[in-house]
């Protein structure tokens, strides 16, 4: 292989806009298509509307009118602040690192302070407008690809009250096949809504606001399931809200500056850490994180100068500085907020002296769980293991990756299958786990059920996540079952198991379907495997009127080598995602719980049927 020179003509040099195209992860982090809430039209709406609501942050314009066109991708935001100083509105969305907010008399508490969001909007949209109205008069400009085409400064015709104007759509050619969820943008602006009680947005002609921010939030979320009313404590830097329910998981909302903080960071871990020294103090006991957070509803959000970020797309606060005291602070405002409602303060403490009691009970669980484990065989039966593994606390020098990245656990139905999968697998990275029929169903169960039940207790034990997810043995976990209705089952069946206890390894990425051909298409030259219906007219076509076709209704009737092609470099993998909304645990209460009348009444009242079916 030639090894090109490399020379001075290899050394590039990019303008501001061009490396925003160019790496475009850097700014927004992932592309996508607009199917998932982090994807980068979401980020391109977020960053214009930040600006909007900064402007709101210091008093300036109560209201924010969004339009936004569904079929064409073309967002309208416009604000009623201050406006853009009209002689730098052409370098404000041009120039990199120039803006308003590294002025802390201008912007005291603003998420944007690098000076590159609307920059990274403008070069990532095929058209980019922008107009700052002040004082009767206004500034507009125009881009095309981050490049201007026109500007103009003028006095307005009619009156206009001062703010900005921003309108884009965003580029097709860098998001592939684009398109705006109505739901995604939606809760993007309930978001907005509840960090600033009294801010109105408009969005197509419906209002969305809250009056009692983050308070709103977490009753929406819970007010059907809450055990007490919520807490709720709120000054011009710091509010936090909780509540409890009888949920396994931990759920929280955290936020910076009006940003949504997904990863967390600083101000998260010091609400933990405050909420119990706070229970603590007040119960003169002493709980157990776990005890203490055990299906927990909060929200916690700061106002801070100097906000550390981790990235451009701020996911992570990392201002450790501000830990001490922000314990300290969170841990007063609860211990007070005890003290002035004792009956609801009651109401917790009966909640964690129940999942300590039930915590115990478990423990004792496992141990006689293992012990039975431990009697029978030291390894798991029904696994089929690899040699490599994931090692969360290892880099991969050579690929900078998280060591054992690529390793995958493979969850299939019965022998036949497991045993095709095991004959063409690589044993380097790829294991195979054996489902002994369908599993149980774990939506109405406690904990304790998954240590009772041999099949979950051994996945667990498989996977090694039954003390902490950390430990996870494999950076893909694969649901590989049949295409049929009982394969169905059983994948809706796995995801119960996940979504009710191992929620944060969905969340992670970490969960997927694999997809395997329904269909095989074939003549005496060619042949082709369908993953599709699409597909299997389009091979039908090329392959002629003398075309064999079989439907697999199983993995077991696909032998090894052809399986082999299927689990390899061209393996189509479907991820099982949650959005952070927290509709996800009534979604899957509605379709696995006991619910039986309602989810009959509702398949009876959605049934399509096709009259083919019925000739």
């Amino acid at each position: 292989m030639a090894i090109e020179s490399y020379d001075d003509k290899s050394i590039q040099t990019l303008s501001a806009i061009e490396h925003i195209r160019k790496r475009t992860g850097m700014y927004i982090g992932r592309t996508g298509d607009g199917s998932q809430y982090e994807d980068g039209i979401y980020i391109l709406l977020k960053e214009v509307l930040d600006n909007a609501v900064d402007e709101f942050i210091m008093g300036c314009g109560k209201r924010i009118d969004i339009s936004l066109d569904y079929n064409s991708g073309a967002v309208a935001i416009r604000d009623y602040g201050r406006g853009i100083p009209l002689g730098k509105v052409v370098d404000c969305v041009s120039k990199i690192n120039t803006g308003g907010k590294f002025n802390d008399d201008v912007f005291q508490f603003s998420v944007g302070m690098n000076g590159v969001g609307t920059k990274a909007v403008n070069a990532l949209s095929t058209d980019f407008e922008i107009r700052s109205y002040r004082e009767g008069e206004f500034s507009e400009a125009f881009f095309k690809c981050g490049q201007l085409v026109s500007q103009r400064r003028r006095k307005t015709e009619r009156p206009e009250r001062n703010g900005t104007y921003v309108r884009f759509i965003p580029d097709p050619t860098i998001f592939k096949n684009f398109q705006f969820h109505e739901d995604h943008v939606e809760r993007r602006l309930r978001m907005y809504a509840y960090l600033n009680a009294g801010l109105t947005l408009n969005i197509n002609g419906s209002k969305i606001v809250s009056e009692n921010g983050l308070l709103d939030l977490i009753n929406d979320e819970a007010r059907f399931e809450r055990l007490y009313q919520p807490f709720h404590f709120r000054t011009k830097t710091l509010e936090l809200v909780f509540t409890h329910t009888n949920r396994f998981s931990e759920i929280y909302y955290s936020f910076v500056n009006g940003q949504y903080t997904h990863d967390g960071g600083t101000h998260l871990s010091a609400f933990k850490e405050g909420l119990l020294k706070a229970v603590n103090e007040f119960s003169k006991k002493k709980y157990e994180g776990d005890d203490v957070r055990e299906g927990i509803i909060g929200a916690v959000a700061i106002r801070l100068k100097d906000p550390i970020f981790e990235s451009q797309t701020k996911n992570k606060l990392g201002n450790q500085e501000i830990r001490s005291d922000l314990v300290a602070e969170i841990k007063k405002a609860i211990v007070e907020m005890f003290h002035r409602e004792p009956t609801e303060a009651e109401k917790l403490i009966k909640k964690i002296d129940e999942t300590k009691k039930l915590r115990s009970e478990l423990n004792a669980v496992k141990k006689l769980s293992r012990e039975r484990s431990n009697a029978v065989s030291v390894r798991v039966p029904q696994l089929k293991d690899c040699k490599d593994h994931l090692r969360l606390d290892k880099i991969d020098k050579k690929t900078g990756l998280t060591e054992g990245e690529d390793t995958m656990i493979f969850l299939t139905e019965g022998l036949s299958a497991g045993g095709t999968l095991t004959q063409c697998r690589n044993p380097q990275n790829q294991a195979v786990f054996f489902l002994r029929g369908k599993p149980l169903n774990v939506c109405s169960q406690k904990r304790d059920a998954l240590y009772k039940n041999v099949e979950f207790f051994n996945l667990m034990k498989s996977l090694d996540i039954e003390e902490s997810l950390q430990r996870l043995r494999y950076g893909k976990i694969i649901f590989a079952t049949d295409a049929d209705v009982d394969g169905l089952h059983i994948r809706n069946l796995l995801i119960t198991f996940f979504m009710r206890f191992f929620q944060q390894l969905v969340a992670d990425g970490r969960v997927y379907i694999l997809e395997t051909p329904l269909f095989r298409v074939r003549n005496k030259k060619e042949q082709h495997y369908c993953f599709t219906e699409e597909e299997r007219v389009a091979a039908i076509a090329k392959c002629g009127r003398d075309a064999e076709i079989t439907r697999f209704k199983g993995l077991g009737e696909l032998n090894a080598k052809e399986f082999k092609d299927f689990i390899g470099e061209n393996m189509r993998l479907t991820p099982v995602t949650c959005t952070d909304d927290f509709q996800a645990d009534k979604t899957i209460d509605f379709y696995m719980g006991s619910n039986t009348p309602q989810r009959r009444d509702y398949i009876m009242k959605n049934l399509v049927c096709n009259e083919e079916s019925f000739e």
